[in-house]
């Protein structure tokens, strides 16, 4: 096809001679008319730098949301903790798990690659997202509940000892995760037990002194209740606090009608709750009968309410606390910790 001015001109016509206006006028006439619109260079240039921003735009979006996406799997992670598991998020960047015992923090770093090249950015990042890690696991430490009235930060806030044994242990915490972020950062996650050290570090003092065996006396019996000859022998508690809005601390208490401590930091051996803690917690009550903690033959009772400042104290009825305090084994089984406590 030839070209003529803005127009084609059709094989069919080529050997005809016809001025401009003329050979125009006959192919109106004949419905030939083709306009051919091409842009000029300039225009053209224009467009291809369009199409490339666009295409930069795009894969840009798909690196950052890919960033973002990697960037969230902890908080993922925690997400099906929290939902299976007796856990809270503290913030956005760290999960405390009561019923596995420890508390996660996550960080992410970068290094500036202008002033790090070569094999040492890896290494660098890696360890500026440890340190930020690490920082927001001391965070949220300051806010897990030791008992119904306390949190760790009220203990650190008025002991500098505690606060220095609490950042201590915060520094030794393990690295359990490390990933390379598309986006050229690094995501590094941390865990520490919360027993062990950490838990005889941060729980009142009548709950780890080296003489509560000796001296501490076991909760009196119900005034009205006589002692009950041959009573059950149970290898430990299952309470179900389920639907009554309780929440979990490392020093929970179980407490009758009147108030009075069936089981709690007056009654527990010391050694079993800085190795295990006080009690264990679980969502699932048929697994918590199973567990190895309470051993095979435990007494399950239903708690009536949730009490204290944190709603962490468990209130259960009279009936239920005889059945507790009438059996020396049973007692014996509550001074190791074999305590479940069932939340929603």
């Amino acid at each position: 096809m030839k070209a003529w001015g803005h127009f084609a001109i059709l094989p069919a016509v080529q050997q005809r001679t016809f001025n401009r206006e003329a050979l125009i006028s006959e192919f109106r006439r004949i419905n030939f008319l083709k306009p051919v619109k091409e842009a000029p260079v300039k225009s053209k240039g224009l467009m291809v730098v369009g199409i490339m921003a666009v295409v930069f735009f795009l894969f840009s979006a798909v690196a950052l949301c890919q960033a973002e996406k990697e960037g969230k799997g902890g908080q993922k992670e925690w997400s099906k903790i929290i939902d299976s598991k007796v856990a809270e998020q503290a913030g956005d960047n760290a999960v405390i798990n009561y019923e596995d015992g420890y508390i996660e923090a996550v960080g992410i770093g970068a290094v500036d690659l202008a002033r790090v090249k070569g094999t040492n950015s890896r290494p660098m990042c890696l360890k500026a997202a440890e340190l930020v890690a690490k920082r927001n696991l001391l965070e949220a430490t300051e806010g897990i509940q030791i008992d119904s009235q306390t949190t760790v930060k009220d203990f650190v806030t008025e002991s500098d000892v505690i606060n220095a044994s609490v950042r201590g242990f915060v520094k030794g915490s393990i690295k359990v995760k490390e990933d390379y972020l598309s986006d050229g950062t690094c995501e590094v996650t941390v865990r520490m037990p919360l027993s062990g050290k950490f838990s005889q570090a941060i729980m009142p003092p009548r709950v780890i002194q080296e003489d509560m065996k000796s001296e501490a006396p076991l909760p009196p019996p119900l005034a009205a209740a006589p002692k009950v000859v041959g009573s059950k022998v149970y290898t430990g508690i299952v309470v179900d606090a389920r639907g009554i809005g309780a929440r979990p601390a490392l020093s929970p208490k179980i407490v009758d009608e009147s108030g009075a401590e069936v089981y709690g930091p007056i009654i527990v051996d010391k050694d079993c709750v800085i190795t295990q803690g006080i009690c264990g917690y679980a969502k699932d009550l048929a697994a918590a009968k199973r567990s190895q903690r309470v051993t095979d033959k435990p007494l399950t009772v239903k708690g009536l309410s949730a009490e204290g400042a944190a709603k962490s104290d468990i209130r259960i009825g009279n009936e239920d606390a005889q059945k507790i305090r009438s059996a020396a084994e049973t007692l014996d089984a509550m001074k190791k910790c074999r305590v479940i406590i069932v939340l929603d």
